[in-house]
């Protein structure tokens, strides 16, 4: 039995060292997950495995002179309180913050659209409405941070799988103006047999008008006579929401 090398020590104590930062756990993952750079750790652990500062410091990649990407991350998120006030401030909220200049807004708005556009997309190529919290969520993300009243429409058809979803109007800061006839006319364009109405308040209060319960009442009756079914209205606010079936209106 040959007596081991300087070199051959030298590995081998890199190797136990080794083991030692990198204790395995039974379930397999590693004592050093927490010290991983976002990108690493996702790598090695899966995106899900991510902080909500991680995740924003794996898109803004870079920090700051003053401060490493997953502090400076982590100082947005405390000053705004959350991911969704972040991405949803404005340029003149998001450009006040010292370090943030106009590549990182840019980077921000960025990830707040991609996102609304996978929502979008999403719909579609499932191509079903698989509950209604899916439902909500994809109404949300595309009508609450508008400045005017935009009606959303989605048609179905008799298995309540998506065909397509429109904005066939958009209005002011507290009124958009609908017709029935016209929603009716979209819904045989498509062959569809039941539609969801959604609009947005941006006022931030979901709380429907006596206009709101009207126009929906003139909207069932139109589809009605052509034998469409309205599944539901969802008025969206800010971080609320309120629908006409839940509360027994239709």
């Amino acid at each position: 039995m040959r007596a081991a090398t300087q070199g051959e020590n030298r590995r081998v104590g890199s190797a136990v060292r080794l083991c030692q930062d990198r204790l395995i756990h039974p379930g397999g993952r590693m004592d050093g997950m927490e010290n991983l750079m976002p990108r690493e750790k996702m790598l090695q652990y899966g995106i899900e495995t991510l902080t909500d500062v991680e995740l924003l410091a794996l898109f803004l990649r870079v920090g700051t002179r003053r401060q490493d990407v997953l502090s400076y991350a982590q100082a947005l998120l405390q000053r705004f309180g959350s991911l969704y006030a972040l991405l949803s401030a404005d340029k003149a909220q998001l450009i006040a913050v010292d370090g943030l200049g106009l590549a990182k807004y840019a980077q921000l708005k960025g990830i707040a659209e991609l996102a609304r556009r996978y929502f979008s997309s999403q719909l579609v190529e499932e191509a079903a409405l698989v509950t209604p919290s899916m439902t909500r969520e994809f109404l949300q993300s595309q009508l609450t941070e508008e400045e005017r009243e935009i009606f959303m429409v989605i048609f179905l058809d008799n298995q309540n799988r998506v065909l397509k979803h429109s904005r066939l109007f958009s209005g002011t800061l507290s009124h958009v103006e609908v017709h029935p006839r016209e929603i009716v006319r979209e819904a045989i364009k498509v062959n569809a047999a039941a539609v969801i109405l959604a609009h947005n308040h941006p006022s931030g209060s979901p709380e429907p008008s006596q206009a709101d319960r009207l126009i929906t009442e003139r909207v069932i009756k139109c589809c009605r006579f052509m034998e469409i079914r309205v599944l539901d209205h969802l008025v969206i606010g800010r971080g609320a929401y309120v629908s006409f079936a839940e509360r027994g209106w239709i």
